[in-house]
């Protein structure tokens, strides 16, 4: 009896459904998104080591911008690797318009609650 895990078959060569040109195209979205996430994310640290300590004035503005890309990055990711960025418009939004205001939503509660402590 012959193992079918050492059949040198061409069978599933077809099933790559896709060319070299492809392939490349997939592999240079790849790099494009790794290279935004990084970037996106050594802009986070940068500005976490250098303006931490600067002033208290500049504070607020460093912590809603932190806040403002996070959730750009969490929507990049949601509609690069979760395929969403492929769907109809509408239906993205569909996704992302709920998403963002749960996480306004979340913010502002944090915010009041956060101010409420502070002021008892």
């Amino acid at each position: 009896m012959e193992r079918d895990d050492l059949i040198v078959n061409d069978s599933y060569a077809p099933m790559a459904n896709h060319s070299e040109e492809a392939g490349k195209a997939i592999r240079k979205k790849i790099w494009k998104v790794t290279a935004i996430l990084s970037i996106l994310t050594a802009v986070e640290i940068a500005m976490g080591i250098f303006l931490s300590d600067r002033s208290a004035d500049l504070w607020p503005v460093v912590k809603w911008s932190f806040i403002i890309m996070t959730v750009v990055k969490a929507a990049y990711i949601v509609l690069i690797f979760m395929h969403l960025g492929d769907e109809k418009r509408s239906f993205r939004f569909y996704i992302i318009i709920p998403y963002l205001i749960f996480i306004g939503y979340m913010i502002f509660l944090y915010l009041i609650e956060g101010f409420n402590v502070f002021t008892y």
